[in-house]
């Protein structure tokens, strides 16, 4: 199945918003980074296509009729040369509002994940790697907590979305605008209903607190096992 709507903005510019909206116009199930997340085989062929392997789009996308958000986002050129007939929405908001959402989220959850996690989980442990390579070393070079250096990737990478989609297959638009531009430009009536607001921040301060939680595990692990040592010395001692 050939994809309908291709999303090129970067996380943090409401793309879980755009997702909702799109799934209630009609637009089948919308892919999303979170559709990665939950999935082993999704990691493993988006490991596989960061590694250089060329894709199947269509097997990638099976039962999806659109995507948004990392990682499809940062291969807009590749899925609009392979779905010519699909339509493209880059998402974008103020870049120092981006960049204080993306730290403070993303960012900090990427960070939190501890060694041993992802050595006892493979699936976290290429999550990661993929976030690594393709967003933190990829897109910001490693210089992401230079704020002005990031504000400054996210701005080249709206510019060359402009430059590589043509004007009459692109919709640039903030969620904030609401069902108006996205209507028009799908050519479909408005719904009745708020535009959808997903604003997902609270999930990413549990996850985070989780992940400092998790990194002191080996720790308290270590410290029992010093104490089970050193009380069965003592045992054989006396």
């Amino acid at each position: 199945m050939s994809l309908r709507i291709i999303g090129a903005g970067l996380p943090r510019t409401g793309t879980l918003s755009l997702k909702a909206a799109l799934e209630q116009l009609g637009y089948g199930k919308c892919h999303h980074m979170f559709d990665v997340m939950l999935s082993s085989r999704q990691v493993n062929q988006w490991h596989d296509i960061m590694e250089g392997e060329t894709p199947d789009w269509d097997d990638v996308f099976q039962g999806y009729d659109a995507c948004v958000d990392f990682p499809s986002s940062l291969y807009f050129r590749e899925l609009a040369a392979a779905n010519p007939d699909a339509k493209v929405i880059l998402t974008v908001r103020p870049p120092a509002d981006w960049y204080a959402s993306m730290r403070d989220t993303i960012y900090k959850v990427e960070t939190s994940v501890p060694r041993w996690v992802q050595w006892c989980f493979p699936r976290i442990g290429k999550l990661t790697e993929l976030a690594d390579r393709l967003v933190w070393q990829g897109l910001f070079d490693g210089r992401f907590e230079n704020e002005s250096y990031a504000r400054a990737e996210f701005e080249r990478h709206v510019d060359d979305v402009k430059a590589a989609i043509p004007k009459e297959r692109l919709l640039v638009m903030e969620v904030k605008d609401g069902w108006a531009p996205l209507c028009v430009f799908l050519g479909v009536p408005e719904p009745d209903t708020p535009f959808p607001r997903v604003n997902d921040k609270g999930q990413f301060r549990r996850m985070t607190k989780t992940l400092k939680r998790l990194s002191i595990v080996p720790w308290v692990l270590l410290g029992v096992v010093v104490i089970a040592v050193g009380a069965t010395v003592g045992l054989t001692y006396f």
